[in-house]
């Protein structure tokens, strides 16, 4: 008996399917996942994914979701201080996101592809979940004067954060070190996000 078919019969064959999951899609994008061949690899038949995920829509969603609550628990520990300056504590959130971003651009690409989805209220539900502390971060720093009022603001730091993790991942970064990139953006941002 395989050591895949071991974990399965112990009920761990979800877990299993969305690491193997998780790997193929890193490695082959989202096109190349498909429940049999997941099954195969897991030494299992191939209708036993069934049991955990109808289709792959699901296998995706599930993987997306994954996705979200690990994100959440990364910047949860890299957040540790929530008395913090803004300036630290947006850095801390910075590196985690970018850090998370080029360790897993594709899971990144489908968790936000996955939540977007009109009929996708429930992964939604789980990246606000994933968020929630860094938005009343934002908040606090606004109520604070630490940070220009509006919503627009947790938007923009959102998208910078998203495109600076784009231009790592595809490479149009350039040759300098990702930490550097990421302490300049937010140090950048900081300042204009200051009152005036």
């Amino acid at each position: 008996m395989t050591e895949a078919r071991t974990s399965y019969h112990h009920g761990n064959l979800r877990a299993v399917l969305l690491e193997n999951a998780e790997r193929v899609l890193e490695e082959s994008g989202p096109d190349e996942l498909s429940l049999r061949q997941l099954a195969r690899d897991a030494g299992v038949s191939h209708g036993a994914p069934r049991q955990h995920f109808a289709d792959k829509r699901a296998l995706l969603d599930a993987l997306a979701e994954r996705g979200f609550e690990q994100l959440g628990h990364e910047l949860e520990v890299a957040r540790a201080d929530d008395g913090a300056p803004f300036a630290a504590s947006l850095l801390a959130f910075a590196r985690a996101w970018v850090g998370f971003a080029t360790r897993r651009p594709a899971l990144l690409d489908l968790m936000f592809a996955a939540k977007n989805r009109e009929d996708a209220r429930d992964l939604r539900a789980v990246a606000d979940r994933t968020f929630a502390a860094t938005s009343a971060m934002i908040a606090r720093a606004q109520a604070g004067g630490d940070v220009v009022a509006g919503e627009h603001v947790a938007f923009a730091i959102f998208a910078t954060l998203q495109g600076l993790a784009s231009l790592v991942t595809s490479g149009m970064s350039g040759a300098r070190p990702v930490a550097q990139l990421v302490d300049e953006t937010i140090a950048t941002l900081v300042d204009g996000l200051r009152p005036r």
